[in-house]
């Protein structure tokens, strides 16, 4: 029998934390007709308001940092420490889409023409309806919602059933600062409930955050209707090591790009191709970077290593991880130096496998978790083809000194965003995008806001 309610099993103790109601069909059409009718006024505000109520939103959500970093580590496993950075970035990103709304929204002129008036301009879609995942619960769904409200569109969240006090934070925060009833709201809903969600005529635009399987499913529900998806999917980024990069702060930014946030990251870093000449004194380096992580309870402030979100996520990945062992790869770390780690538990050591063959299912696919492949390679080329040999693209990276080499090589690198001597990072002021399996659609940017609008034509003949 189906539960009519939602459960949040805590990674910290296996028990639940968080239980909620299924919202019932009643509640669900009457969100969907506050939003439909409370988007056919904010649309008509100037950009310059939308923006700041929306900056008053995020005042509002930014003074509740502390609880936040408590109710994360609860819900997700991440360590307390961390969690205020969520918050940080949940900012940066608003702040600097508040700060280009005016502009990136402006009507596009398309030049003088004797006897008419024409432009072009960016109208909202209407009600977007936003599904967001557990493993960054702010970070990835703020890049859909605050551009989308200051399009003059109105959002409807559903959050992953593992961070459900997220999506009422963000509800929180906007009744606190203000915004007019049905702008921004949230339910609670199974995944069946979701598909008849997208199927309703209310919904005009669908933005999914998750797995590839999970982005076939937003696809097909809405397949039927004619409406846009942004789907963010999945990742298995790689990065460059060339003989001539700078060594130690590349094996401590991959160390951090592997293991942060326990490597559930869909642009986190999980194959690294390290140039022969330097293989040696990179592999040994990221070795003794490994032992000072300290895995455990992440209510603890010293702990900088949480557990996976679930026990059967650390049962796949240390699946993964062993069906690669019997194939020749080579464990680097030894599980020993972690004895918090446990079997029959989400708390697992991190790990780094070398291995000598790309088409193993390690180098091939997703590992949400704090585990990476390394390969040796012998030349850009040989790098560039097992970079681009993967289902997946969202960002990929090099380490070098030399730009031009950079520049050359990211042309050739099937990826959404290319990295210079850093990775597992998202600067808004650039277009948040991946290919192949790793989606379709754009956020953030001024490119974004063109993702969460529709052109419209006004061709007006002002002379008779």
């Amino acid at each position: 029998m189906t539960s009519n309610k939602q459960k949040t099993i805590s990674p910290v103790d296996g028990k639940v934390y968080v239980e909620r109601p299924y919202a019932t069909q009643k509640e669900v059409q009457t969100a969907l007709k506050k939003a439909h009718s409370a988007q056919t006024e904010w649309k008509l505000l100037p950009v310059a308001e939308r923006a700041r109520l929306i900056g008053l939103f995020v005042d509002k959500l930014v003074e509740m940092k502390p609880r936040i970093a408590e109710e994360l580590a609860w819900q997700m496993g991440r360590p307390i420490k961390y969690g205020p950075n969520e918050v940080r970035g949940f900012e940066e990103r608003s702040r600097y889409m508040i700060s280009i709304a005016e502009e990136s929204l402006r009507d596009v002129a398309v030049g003088d023409k004797p006897g008419f008036t024409r432009y072009i301009s960016r109208d909202p879609h209407g009600v977007v309806f936003v599904v967001a995942p557990w493993n960054y619960p702010y970070l990835t769904s703020v890049n859909a919602v605050v551009p989308a409200l200051l399009a003059g569109n109105v959002v409807l969240l559903k959050h992953s059933a593992q961070t459900p006090l997220v999506a009422e934070s963000y509800t929180e925060a906007g009744r606190k600062a203000g915004l007019p009833e049905g702008v921004l709201d949230h339910l609670h809903l199974s995944h069946d409930q979701v598909a008849r969600v997208i199927a309703d005529p209310a919904i005009q635009y669908v933005a999914f955050t998750g797995s590839v399987e999970g982005g076939r499913s937003i696809h097909r529900a809405a397949a039927d209707r004619f409406i846009h998806c942004g789907l963010e999917l999945g990742g298995k980024d790689p990065s460059f090591v060339r003989a001539d990069c700078d060594l130690k702060h590349a094996i401590e930014t991959l160390v951090d790009g592997a293991y942060y946030n326990s490597g559930q990251s869909c642009c986190g870093i999980k194959r690294v191709y390290v140039h022969k000449d330097v293989f040696k004194p990179f592999v040994d380096g990221w070795v003794e970077l490994t032992k000072p992580y300290k895995l455990g309870n992440p209510l603890d402030t010293e702990t900088t290593l949480g557990p996976v979100v679930r026990t059967s996520a650390a049962e796949a990945i240390r699946a993964q991880m062993e069906s690669a062992i019997a194939a020749g790869a080579k464990p680097l770390i030894d599980e020993s130096w972690f004895p918090q780690a446990k079997g029959e538990s989400p708390y697992m050591a991190p790990q780094a496998l070398v291995c000598e063959d790309n088409k193993l299912e390690f180098m091939q696919e997703e590992t949400f978790g704090p585990a990476a492949g390394i390969m040796q390679v012998s030349s850009d080329d040989e790098a560039i083809k097992y970079m681009n040999d993967n289902r997946y693209g969202l960002t990929a990276s090099v380490f070098t000194k030399d730009l031009a080499a950079a520049v050359a090589i990211g042309k050739r690198v099937e990826t959404g965003t290319w990295f210079m001597n850093r990775c597992d990072y998202l600067d808004p002021a650039l277009a948040w995008a991946g290919v192949k399996d790793s989606g379709v659609g754009c956020t953030l940017s001024k490119v974004g806001f063109e993702h969460v609008t529709r052109p419209k034509s006004y061709h007006l003949k002002t002379q008779l």
